[in-house]
C-alpha cells in the first residue's frame, strides 16, 4: 500500500509539474505575443487572463480524458488476462515460465519461479509479464485533472506579472528572463521525478521556451 501510494503521490507532482510548465510557456507566448502588436498592459494582461482560463480548462480535462483512457486499456486488460487464466492457465503459466527461460534463468529455477508468482497473484503475474504495466498502480484520473487546474494557473502568473510590473522599454526581456529561469526550475524538477538526464531535460524546456516566445513575438510585431 506504501508503494502504491508513493507511485500515486508522484504521479501527481508530475501533472502538477507539467501544468505549471505548460501554464509558463503558453502564457509568455500569449502575452509576448500580444506585446509586440501593442504596448496597451491592458491588452496584454486581458489577453494572457483568457489564455490562462482556457488552458486551465484544457490542461484539467485534457488530463483527466488521458488518464481515463488508460485506466479504459488497463480495465480492457484485466478482462483479457482473467479470462484467459480460466480458460487457458496451463498457456499463461507455460509463457510466463518461458519468458524468464529466455531470459537467462535455468528452467528449474524459472519453473520454481513462476509457480511461486502464479499461486500468490496470476492475474498481476501474467498482466505484468506481457503488457509490461503492475494492476492498480495508476494515476486517479481526478487527482491528475485537479493537479493541473490548479498548478496551470500558478504557471500562468509569472509571465502575466512580469510583463505587467516592469517598465515597459523593460518588460519584454523582463519576462523573456523570468520564463527562461521558470522554465529552466520545472524542467529540471521533471527530470527528477521522471529520473531522466536533468540538464538536458533542462535546457529542452527552455528552447522550446524560447523558439515559442521569438515567435510568438515576431508574428505579433507584423501586426504593429
Amino acid at each position: 500500500m506504501d508503494k502504491q501510494s508513493l507511485m500515486q503521490r508522484n504521479n501527481l507532482i508530475r501533472a502538477g509539474v507539467m501544468g505549471a510548465n505548460d501554464g509558463i510557456l503558453s502564457v509568455s507566448g500569449i502575452v509576448l505575443g500580444v506585446a509586440g502588436a501593442t504596448s496597451n498592459t491592458g491588452t496584454i494582461l486581458l489577453a494572457g487572463f483568457a489564455g490562462m482560463l482556457a488552458g486551465t480548462v484544457s490542461m484539467a480535462m485534457g488530463e483527466y480524458v488521458s488518464v481515463s483512457s488508460q485506466h479504459d486499456a488497463q480495465e480492457k486488460v484485466r478482462r483479457i488476462q482473467t479470462d484467459a487464466l480460466a480458460t487457458n492457465y496451463d498457456g499463461e503459466f507455460a509463457y510466463i515460465q518461458n519468458k524468464y527461460t529466455s531470459d537467462g534463468i535455468s528452467p528449474k529455477l524459472a519453473r520454481q519461479a513462476t509457480e511461486e508468482m502464479m499461486s500468490k497473484d496470476a492475474l498481476t503475474t501474467t498482466v505484468r509479464e506481457r503488457y509490461g504495466f503492475t494492476l492498480d498502480h495508476e494515476l486517479s484520473a481526478g487527482g491528475a485533472a485537479m493537479a493541473s487546474l490548479i498548478s496551470f494557473p500558478i504557471g500562468s502568473i509569472l509571465p502575466m506579472l512580469a510583463i505587467s510590473t516592469t517598465p515597459k522599454d523593460m518588460r519584454e526581456i523582463a519576462t523573456f528572463i523570468a520564463v527562461i529561469i521558470a522554465l529552466t526550475l520545472t524542467g529540471y524538477s521533471a527530470a527528477v521525478l521522471n529520473g531522466a538526464n536533468k540538464k538536458r531535460a533542462a535546457l529542452r524546456n527552455v528552447i522550446a521556451g524560447v523558439f515559442t516566445m521569438v515567435v510568438t513575438y515576431i508574428i505579433g510585431s507584423l501586426f504593429r
